[in-house]
């Protein structure tokens, strides 16, 4: 008897089960959507994420370009091409670079700005995590790269969890090379087990839900 087949049998052996028995089919698996009240999504999601060390604001489509202007006082960022910072005024603002179309030169003002601002595909309520999708519109690094990232999505982005993305998603590959699921900032505990945010990423992060204009 070989090693693998001594393995394989002490393997069986655990599991009551005889060699050469032929495995059962696995039972489909089932998408769980909770039945709640989608007017509670927005408020959900920002508890969750701010249990998570983000923080979370509320805006009509009208006060984003003020709410961003108070919260980059005296800082430089750098935006995504995502047409929802257009219509909401985002790119306009002074401090705000955007428009980039070539790599390295998007790298080089993500390596110096102090916030990165992008849009979000969606956004998820059960765990306060942001939804990345990565385009020509929406390049990963802008939400990676600056020590601080404030994301601004309309409200109609908010779904109940990853099993209703998966509903809408079902094959994610399809639609773009990167899907990437943001909850909370970047924290890692590898050294000593001592917790320490902004090593992989972003060290603050900012939610700004927006509730368009009809």
């Amino acid at each position: 008897m070989s090693s693998r087949d001594a393995i394989l049998g002490n393997v069986r052996k655990a599991l009551n089960r005889a060699a050469g028995l032929i495995p059962t089919n696995l039972a489909a698996p089932r998408l769980r959507i909770p039945l709640l009240d989608r007017n509670r999504y927005e408020t959900l999601f920002g508890e969750n994420f701010e249990k998570l060390a983000g923080k979370c604001i509320f805006s009509k489509e009208s006060e984003v370009v003020p709410v961003l202007a108070e919260l980059l006082q005296g800082k430089t960022a750098v935006a995504s091409n995502a047409a929802f910072l257009a219509d909401c005024g985002v790119t306009r603002l002074p401090q705000v670079q955007s428009g980039f179309t070539d790599r390295e030169a998007l790298r080089s003002v993500c390596a110096t700005a102090d916030v990165g601002i992008t849009s979000a595909d969606y956004a998820l309520a059960e765990t306060g995590t942001l939804v990345m999708l990565s385009s020509p519109r929406e390049a990963r690094m802008i939400s990676l790269l600056p020590p601080a990232h404030i994301a601004v999505f309309p409200r109609s982005r908010l779904l109940a969890n990853l099993d209703e993305l998966l509903a809408i998603l079902p094959n994610p590959a399809e639609q773009t090379s990167s899907m990437v699921l943001i909850t909370g900032p970047s924290r890692t505990a590898d050294i000593e087990q001592i917790l320490v945010r902004g090593v992989h990423g972003p060290g603050e992060i900012l939610a700004v839900i927006v509730e368009e204009s009809n």
